[in-house]
C-alpha cells in the first residue's frame, strides 16, 4: 500500500468511528445492555445479563431501557410471557451492581408516572443520549439483546 492509500485507509478508519480506546488491563469491561422492544427483549436480556456477570463478576453494567415498548419490563407489576415477574430479576443483578436507567422523554410521552417504575430505577433525560454517552465518554461497550 502507497503512503496515500495509507493515509486515506486511516482517515477513513478514523471517521467511521473504528477507533477503539484501550482499556488497561486491570479496568473491568464496561458494558450497556439497551432495551427498546419488549418483554420478551427484556427476558432475554436479563438472563444474558445474569450469564455475563456469572462469567465476568467485575462486569460493570448498565441498562438502559426508552421507547414504550422498551420500559414496559422495569413498571411495577410487570411480568414476563409466562407470568414470572421482572422484579425479583431486577432486584437480583442490581444487587449484583446492575445499574437500570429509563427514559424521561418515554415516561413523558407516554403518561408513564415515575412512581410505576421498579425503585432500582434511575431516570435519565434521554435514553439514546445516555447509550450514547456511556459509549463516547465512559467506554462502554454496546448490547443489544
Amino acid at each position: 500500500m502507497n503512503k496515500r492509500a495509507f493515509v486515506h485507509t486511516l482517515l477513513a478508519t478514523v471517521a467511521l468511528g473504528a477507533w477503539v480506546p484501550t482499556v488497561r488491563a486491570d479496568e473491568p469491561v464496561k458494558a450497556v445492555y439497551h432495551f427498546t422492544q419488549g418483554v420478551e427483549e427484556a427476558a432475554r436480556g436479563l438472563n444474558n445479563i445474569r450469564n455475563h456477570l456469572d462469567a465476568d463478576p467485575t462486569a460493570k453494567i448498565v441498562v438502559v431501557a426508552n421507547g414504550k415498548a422498551g420500559v414496559q419490563f422495569i413498571l411495577e407489576d410487570a411480568v414476563d410471557h409466562n407470568g414470572k415477574p421482572f422484579a425479583e430479576r431486577i432486584s437480583a443483578l442490581a444487587n449484583r451492581g446492575v445499574e437500570f436507567r429509563v427514559c424521561n422523554n418515554t415516561l413523558t410521552a407516554f403518561q408513564i408516572p415515575k412512581e410505576k417504575l421498579a425503585l432500582e430505577a434511575k431516570i435519565v433525560p434521554s435514553g439514546v443520549a445516555e447509550v450514547a454517552r456511556l459509549q463516547a465518554k465512559e467506554g462502554y461497550a454496546y448490547i443489544r439483546p
